[in-house]
């Protein structure tokens, strides 16, 4: 599979879940990728795993919520591959409490570890991606558009990145940059840590899912990115993609 073959990606927590699912995808079409992660030990893991395909694959430890620090995560990009091709934005913290007890501090880390990374690095990646008519691929979530309870501080989150996200393909398009969002339901392992907390409301979540299965972090979720990613989605930004198995129905 050569969809993204040259390319070189972001994608920020990589070192687990769907954004290693997508590292992964990218990494069996062809593209080099730089990880993301603040897990030092898991993300060197997942550098050896994905190195061991044969991929071109780099990991940088970087806690997102260090604001300052994120501009140097493009900057050892292109250090280390020369170019930047598609940013995947895919880290994402949050705790999930009813609205009226959410903190602030609640609302912040989800800010912190998910909006801000993302505003940040789009601005620090756009004069590289207007270079190479590169991409972005950002993350919003079911959770908001159904407005799922005790999910407030990350719908907020989430729903902010969608909107910027749509300003950016507006204002980006002239220069060839697209600018998409992917809305996964996948098993993750947050996912499998509520199935073995909440088996009823997980079992409860799958029935509403129209193919009655969880999707899989590469085949699925890693998939749609590597097609967002390559030329045959050149004609398509400012989209939002439920890969969710029909969970949510966004006609």
């Amino acid at each position: 599979m050569t969809q993204l073959a040259g390319k070189v990606a972001i994608v920020t927590g990589g070192a687990r879940g769907v954004a290693k699912g997508i590292a992964t995808a990218f990494v069996k079409a062809g593209a080099s990728v730089l990880i993301v992660d603040r897990e030092a030990d898991l993300g060197r893991a997942t550098e050896a795993e994905l190195q061991a395909l044969g991929g071109d694959v780099a990991f940088l430890a970087m806690d997102l919520a260090d604001r300052a620090a994120l501009p140097s995560i493009v900057s050892t990009a292109l250090d280390r591959f020369g170019k930047l091709d598609i940013l995947v934005n895919a880290a994402q913290a949050s705790r999930q409490l009813p609205l009226a007890d959410t903190t602030d501090e609640a609302m912040e880390l989800s800010f912190d570890t998910g909006f801000w990374p993302t505003f940040t690095l789009m601005r620090a990646a756009y004069p590289h991606l207007v270079e190479s008519r590169g991409c972005v691929i950002n993350f919003g979530s079911g959770a908001a558009f159904d407005g799922l309870p005790t999910q407030g501080s990350y719908a907020a989150a989430k729903e902010a990145i969608r909107a910027i996200s749509k300003v950016a393909a507006s204002e980006w398009g002239p220069q060839g940059v697209r600018v998409n969002v992917i809305c996964p339901f996948a098993n993750s392992p947050g996912v499998q840590m509520w199935r073995d907390h909440a088996q009823v409301d997980y079992d409860a979540q799958i029935a509403k899912v129209a193919l009655r299965r969880i999707g899989d972090c590469e085949k699925d979720i890693g998939a749609a990115a590597v097609f967002l990613a390559s030329d045959a989605a050149a004609y398509i930004t400012g989209q939002t993609l439920m890969v969710d198995g029909g969970q949510t129905k966004a006609f």
